[in-house]
């Protein structure tokens, strides 16, 4: 979409000082902190009130509410249906100019003496706090009911349907990266991988140990998907004196003998996350290969009985119960083999309860009544803090425990299912946010701040100022970027720093205790000083895994502009891509679209800025130029290269050393 110039200058009151209104977005503009879900796949779980939660009622007159939208009949006040290019029926908001697939549901339950809707009464604890009972479904929440509350509420009950389908595209997911052999390529009659032996239970039943861990599973390593592969050994011979042995634990350590010492870290491999670390140093394979022989499991069971109705409170329970060691700050009982014990089923954890127990509790999350997270944007499933977490009580407990939670995923091996934004990765790292990371999160409102930066604004008379107002649960606030922005108008020769100042208040708004408490959390697991070794979207492939890229389909699904699918370019393009590993893959897919994560749906349901988005390449720069993405469109700029070889270097470049910019 092309940015439309026209301007015109905000209203002189105090309400609308420091705003832009431009046809793209507006710099100044109100932003809501509400909940926006849209599509989310929803977990197979109702919030359970406990301790962090508000008291549970006794239901007066409990009714069944209906867990399916209805196929036909009116739609919501301000709701357009319509049908796009491919027949594909989808749903319009006029009152939040916003698109989805789903039917909206009516939600017009009527309304009681005291404001809240048939069947919801309020109360307050014995510690004076308000909360909220909905006798229809004998839940409690601290939320206080709405008309778009509910609908929220009853979109993200109406999605579980897709928990299945997204539940076996979860299981699929690896780690396998630099070329690495593809876990399930093989088959049971293939040879043992290196260090795998097949032994015999007394049962008859066939399981495989992995002697240099000294671990045993029943999967067959040959057939087995899902799992994150045991970490390979970097390329290459140890330097001369230097053995590689292992503690009882099972965790990797190098001896020096020419110096008679011994250190956890590889000489092969990374040891800081400085700038200087040689190319071969900073790849992938080597930091995860880094990472895993710092996270030793310890000997015994970390055992956490959970029930599927109340997953996410008996998960908080038991993860919080545990308590970090005095001298170390670490919560070691969590760095212990996983034991999750779903109440009335009978099952042994090998490793795939585990798994399905993160990809419940990552869904668990995103519900609205715990206030916890939301979407970046409605068309961008990345997740971020609810700045109006607060009114949840609770709510940095809860943050607290998520940052553990997200440090098992990683010091175990394992995958949650929804990422974070990028610019969430990048404060985890402690890396200093830019204009670029606002994309991901508000493409409008990006646009409006570039086209502040490169067009003169003096004459234009805009009366903005160093303050910003936003909107927080119905309520107009103003905020100043710095100490009397209100009384500051910005011009041509502070801009830059307006820029900035809003930047970091766009991605830090409301959010800097949840976050600190999230860091907490994090750092009471898997200290965070062993990351800085990745970069922001290394953190996300190493968050949520790697799907299976499939470049035959990646390229039906795809859409030229200037370009047809016989142009050269395009023809080597896809050649490049064919010989790409999945990693790279994923990192080339990350660079387009913002995410290495695809829908359900593959290739063909990619998501826009505007809603169905499939791939687009375009024509566009000289040959002298790195390619450039637009991720709100999904669309890589590719310049007519001269030849195979120029168009995979630069590819390679933009792709690995550049965070979507082009080199001018």
């Amino acid at each position: 979409m092309d940015l439309n110039l026209p301007l015109r200058a905000s209203d002189t009151n105090n309400a609308s000082r420091g705003s832009v209104n431009l046809k793209v977005g507006l710099a100044g503009q109100a932003i809501s902190n509400h909940l926006r879900p849209q599509s989310a796949p929803a977990p197979a779980v109702q919030p359970s009130p406990a301790q962090t939660q508000p008291p549970a009622a006794t239901p007066a007159n409990p009714q069944a509410a209906s867990a399916d939208p209805p196929s036909n009949g009116p739609l919501p006040e301000g709701w357009e249906q319509r049908t796009d290019a491919r027949g594909r029926v989808y749903f319009v908001d006029h009152n939040t100019r916003r698109t989805q697939w789903h039917r909206p549901t009516a939600v017009s339950a009527p309304v009681t003496a005291g404001g809240l809707p048939q069947g919801w009464e309020m109360r307050r604890d014995g510690r004076g706090r308000v909360y909220y009972v909905d006798h229809n479904t004998r839940t409690t929440t601290w939320r206080a009911p709405t008309q778009q509350t509910l609908m929220e509420q009853q979109q993200f009950e109406n999605q579980r349907s897709n928990l299945s389908q997204m539940q076996a595209a979860h299981m699929l997911r690896t780690l396998n990266v630099g070329g690495a052999p593809q876990q399930g390529s093989g088959s049971a009659g293939d040879a043992m991988p290196p260090g795998w032996e097949q032994r015999t239970a007394p049962n008859g039943r066939p399981y495989f140990v992995y002697h240099p861990t000294r671990t045993t599973q029943w999967e067959d390593p040959r057939t087995q998907r899902g799992a994150v592969p045991t970490p390979a050994m970097p390329q290459g011979n140890l330097p001369a004196g230097w053995e590689l042995r292992y503690t009882d634990q099972g965790r990797a350590y190098f001896v020096d003998h020419n110096t008679r010492t011994t250190t956890f870290e590889d000489p092969r491999g990374p040891s800081t996350g400085r700038a200087d670390i040689p190319q071969y140093q900073r790849d992938f394979k080597y930091k995860l290969f880094y990472l895993r022989s710092q996270c030793p499991v310890l000997p015994h069971n970390c055992k956490i009985p959970v029930s599927r109705a109340t997953l996410f409170q008996d998960s908080f329970n038991a993860v919080m119960a545990v308590r970090p060691d005095p001298a170390t700050g670490q919560c070691l009982d969590l760095k212990r083999r996983l034991y999750i014990m779903f109440q009335g089923e009978e099952g042994l954890d090998y490793g795939g309860v585990s798994r399905e127990w993160f990809f419940l509790l990552s869904h668990e999350m995103l519900n609205p009544m715990y206030c916890l997270f939301e979407y970046a944007n409605p068309n961008n499933y990345s997740l971020q803090i609810n700045p109006a977490s607060f009114v949840n009580p609770e709510h940095l407990t809860y943050f607290r425990f998520v940052g553990r939670v997200v440090a098992m995923a990683i010091y175990h091996g394992k995958f949650i299912d929804n990422g974070f934004t990028l610019a969430f990765y990048k404060r985890m790292l402690g890396r200093p946010l830019v204009l670029k990371d606002v994309e991901s999160v508000d493409a409008e409102y990006h646009k409006s701040l570039e086209w502040i930066l490169s067009n003169e604004i003096d004459e234009l008379d805009l009366e903005m100022t160093f303050e910003v107002d936003f909107e927080t649960l119905g309520e107009r606030k103003m905020h100043e970027l710095k100490p009397g922005g209100a009384q500051i108008a910005v011009t041509d020769a502070n801009k830059k720093e307006y820029v900035d100042l809003v930047v970091q208040w766009r991605l830090t708004r409301g959010v800097e205790k949840q976050t600190q408490e999230f860091l907490r959390g994090f750092g009471e697991v898997l200290p965070l000083h062993l990351l800085q070794v990745f970069d922001e979207r290394e953190l996300e492939l190493l968050l949520i895994g790697l799907a299976d890229f499939d470049a035959e389909e990646w390229q039906r699904n795809t859409v030229y502009r200037t370009y047809n699918k016989k142009s050269k370019p395009i023809v080597w393009f896809w050649e490049v891509v064919a010989s790409m590993d999945n990693e790279k893959r994923a990192r080339l897919l990350q660079f387009v679209t913002g995410s290495c994560r695809l829908p359900v749906g593959g290739f063909s349901e990619l998501m826009g800025s505007n809603g169905p988005q499939l791939f687009c390449i375009e024509k566009a720069g000289t040959s002298a130029q790195l390619p450039r993405s637009h991720t709100c469109f999904n669309r890589l700029d590719l310049p007519p290269y001269k030849s195979k070889q120029d168009l995979e270097k630069k590819l390679l470049l933009a792709i690995e050393e550049t965070q979507g910019f082009g080199l001018e």
